[in-house]
């Protein structure tokens, strides 16, 4: 008897109906569960064969049906199957947009700086408050097991679990479903204590590799500033400014701007700064770095959709020429939003400046 594609319909509904419900489940259920548009009879008549084929079985009489381990294998392999085919795909996808991303940052700060004669930095969209699209746990060693979180914008994640002992294929093919089952949609705010003891106690032996991964999901979809990018330009043009000139002033100016972790201290206190106003100045002693406190800082963040959000800064003397530095950045963020407004990078050609007189 051969597992047509829709006995795989009929079968992924009784499971996925099961593992929600956890009780048994009806032709009548499963009638109204696919869009096969099957009468129930026919229904039925497919499900006797699954049960023959030992995919499904009936625990007494009269009851629905649950899945075997044989069709919990079935469904947990063509899903990994699946989601190894999504996660190479997004992937390649992440790659490339990650680099046309970048080239249009570079071109981006790089406009600001000409126009308006100040330093300037611009800081690559992390992601906040991202929910899990799927986990998936692969073997590497005995003593190591690598997750794979992809969260929402596709964000793709890396982490390396150590374990005591070594976990076969089909306590990891449990654990993945278990995983999936349980925090698929989920933020990391909405994973609560409950939750996790619950996974604990289904994992059994394994409970600890429950709590690795939890930590794993949190480290994967919260803002990791380590790894943002910066890009920075104009950064000379603070000669042009007597007050910043100084030799010991210039140097610390721009020992900030070659500091990439400074920066990304700044961007985190801006952004927790941040209540919704489109534009922020830090004039003097208000600027959030030591080295800055002669200047002006003029921030503003960016959004391109899915959660993602940058944040651009012009670094400047404190006579900053405000009008034109708010002009340029709000003309900078319309172009960003123009480019990237769904979420999805339209980057066909190079990022152009902003009107004369802005």
């Amino acid at each position: 008897m051969e597992l047509d594609e829709r006995k795989k319909i009929i079968l992924k509904a009784i499971i996925q109906n099961y593992l929600e419900t956890g009780e048994p489940v009806g032709s009548r259920t499963i009638s109204k569960y696919t869009t096969l548009n099957l009468s129930s009879a026919t229904i039925r008549n497919e499900m006797s064969d699954l049960e023959e084929m030992g995919y499904i079985l009936q625990p007494h009489t009269s009851a629905g049906r649950i899945p075997s381990d044989k069709g919990y294998r079935l469904y947990v392999n063509e899903l990994i199957e699946q989601k190894n085919q999504e996660v190479d795909e997004v992937k390649e996808l992440m790659i490339e947009k990650t680099d046309r991303l970048e080239k249009v940052l570079k071109q981006v700060v790089q406009v600001l700086a000409k126009n308006t004669n100040y330093a300037t930095m611009i800081a690559g969209p992390a992601y906040h408050q991202n929910s899990i699209k799927f986990i998936q746990l692969s073997s590497i060693n005995e003593n190591q097991i690598l997750a794979t979180i992809v969260a929402e914008g596709n964000l793709v994640r890396n982490q390396v679990i150590s374990v005591d002992e070594p976990i076969n294929e089909d306590s990891l093919l449990e654990l993945n479903l278990l995983l999936n089952t349980q925090l698929n949609g989920l933020t990391i705010g909405e994973i609560n204590l409950d939750m996790i003891t619950r996974m604990k106690q289904q994992a059994g032996i394994h409970s600890e590799v429950v709590a690795s991964v939890v930590d794993a999901v949190a480290e994967a979809i919260q803002p990791d500033e380590e790894d943002m990018p910066i890009f920075t330009s104009g950064a000379t043009n603070i000669f042009n400014y007597p007050e910043l000139a100084d030799s010991a002033k210039a140097r610390e100016l721009i020992s900030a701007f070659e500091d990439k972790r400074e920066l990304a201290e700044m961007i985190r206190e801006t952004s927790a700064e941040d209540d919704g106003t489109e534009i922020t100045a830090y004039i003097g002693t208000e600027s959030p770095l030591a080295n800055m406190k002669e200047c002006s800082v003029v921030t503003a963040q960016y959004e391109l959709g899915h959660g993602m959000k940058g944040t651009v800064a012009i670094v400047g003397p404190r006579r900053m020429d405000y009008k034109n530095v708010v002009e340029n950045l709000r003309n900078l963020k319309a172009q960003l939003n123009t480019m990237f407004g769904n979420g999805e990078a339209v980057l066909e050609g190079p990022v152009e400046e902003p009107p004369a007189g802005s």
